[in-house]
């Protein structure tokens, strides 16, 4: 396991989601294409916009709820994509909430694709017979739990109350409090921050913060060992 700080006993495995347990890799050809299908799918009527003017109005909302908090001293503040949506095209704050959600799993789908990053889900599997909680700690959305069930790795094989999901909680990694918030949950469980194991692939995200909470950490580098 290479990238390890691993001394101690583990009791719970904390997981990054993106270039960890997914593989992340561009997009589909003729995007624009199947964006006036989506679009037109869901809402009835042309998008009005391309693709990526589509993209660069969301950029813009993000930016407009960003600016305020960052200037108050919040370095990590996060967005719920659902209402960055809907501001940045009128046309979807008439979906019911589900096909919200839908549709706009389908539309991250025109930007990439995702699937379960080799090995990955036996290494999971063999956490469990040894009696190993497992979490997630991620800047998501909602249709991150969708990408996640597409890759045959349902959120609800992790502990709901070790799951950090940024867009819930309006803040992300690497802010300290994603790992004091699971540090707490851990905690809750009578484990402790030595007995926790983070792994992920970014060392600014992920390996720094866990490691200056107390955490175990391994810098995740493409290759999951077989246990």
């Amino acid at each position: 396991m290479e990238g390890t700080d691993v001394m101690k006993p583990v009791k719970a495995v904390i997981f990054d989601v993106y270039h960890t347990l997914l593989a992340v890799a561009g997009g589909p050809a003729a995007a624009d294409d199947r964006w006036q299908e989506l679009w037109g799918g869901y809402v009835g009527a042309p998008p009005g916009m391309l693709l990526t003017e589509f993209d660069e109005a969301c950029r813009t909302v993000v930016a407009s709820d960003h600016a305020p908090r960052k200037s108050a001293g919040d370095r990590w503040p996060e967005v719920d994509w659902r209402k960055v949506a809907c501001r940045a095209a009128g046309g979807l704050s008439g979906l019911a909430p589900g096909a919200l959600d839908d549709f706009l799993f389908r539309h991250a789908q025109l930007q990439r694709t995702t699937q379960a990053m080799p090995g990955g889900l036996p290494f999971l599997a063999g956490l469990r017979p040894q009696g190993i909680l497992t979490g997630i700690a991620s800047n998501a959305q909602r249709y991150t739990f969708d990408e996640l069930a597409a890759a045959g790795l349902p959120v609800d094989q992790f502990e709901p109350d070790l799951c950090f999901w940024s867009f819930e909680q309006g803040f992300s990694k690497p802010d300290p409090a994603v790992f004091s918030w699971l540090t707490a949950r851990l905690a809750a469980r009578g484990i402790l921050p030595e007995e926790t194991l983070m792994i992920g692939d970014r060392l600014d995200n992920d390996i720094e913060p866990a490691r200056a909470a107390g955490w175990q950490v391994w810098h995740f580098q493409g290759t999951w060992p077989v246990l």
